[in-house]
């Protein structure tokens, strides 16, 4: 088992070769999940000469196995919860409201953050490209599709660098397009298709969105 990608940006950089289709055209934005989506974003972004954003999206983690999702919640008030790993676990509803009010203040510092006073942009009628460094349940990116729908887009397209097969196929029912540019049958998790996986910090973040704003208005 040998890793896709160098990095998160090499992955962007592969990633922007399945999307030049929506390159150059006003309508298309390219919304990253942070904190890992953002270099993958930054990339394609700057290959397709379109605006980058975050889109906040917050995994809501099992007490004890914080990497077990048991639902997300993201920007406008949308919570996705995965009823089947609740009820197996036997979580009381108290429990999860209590996860996800602490994942919500979180959420509105890191709004606060990286976009300071700028509003969030208008996505009525535009084309969604949204980014992340990989799937492994899909619960954040579900959430964060949702909240985008909520907004009237043209199209919503996801697209990663590595996924889980089977949460793969099922994006297919949920959006207009699913790019998962690997889909390794024995997944195990995304960090281990990176040679790099370093966490991705909020000055980075803020960094790269800050950069993306010399070539986000540009034509090659």
């Amino acid at each position: 088992m040998s890793p896709f990608y160098r990095d998160r940006k090499d992955a962007g950089r592969q990633l922007a070769t399945r999307l030049t289709a929506y390159a150059d055209r006003p309508e298309t934005i390219v919304l990253a999940l942070p904190r890992g989506g953002v270099p993958v974003g930054y990339e394609v972004a700057k290959a397709l000469h379109a605006p980058l954003e975050v889109f906040v999206v917050r995994k809501l983690g099992m007490p004890g196995q914080e990497e077990l999702a048991i639902g997300a919640i993201a920007s406008g008030g949308v919570q996705v919860l995965n009823e089947d790993v609740i009820r197996l676990h036997r979580l009381p509803a108290s429990i999860v409201e209590k996860i996800a009010e602490r994942e919500r203040l979180e959420l509105e510092r890191r709004e606060r953050l990286y976009r300071a006073d700028r509003p969030f942009p208008n996505l009525n009628n535009r084309i969604v490209i949204l980014v992340d460094d990989g799937l492994a349940t899909g619960a954040t990116m579900r959430a964060a599709v949702l909240a985008v729908r909520q907004q009237h887009p043209a199209r919503i397209v996801v697209a990663v660098p590595v996924a889980a097969p089977q949460v793969c196929a099922e994006f297919h029912l949920l959006v207009d397009e699913i790019i998962c540019l690997h889909t390794p049958e024995a997944f195990y998790g995304v960090g281990l298709w990176y040679e790099d996986f370093s966490q991705t910090s909020d000055q980075e973040v803020y960094d790269l969105l800050k950069q993306s704003l010399s070539f986000q208005h540009t034509t090659p």
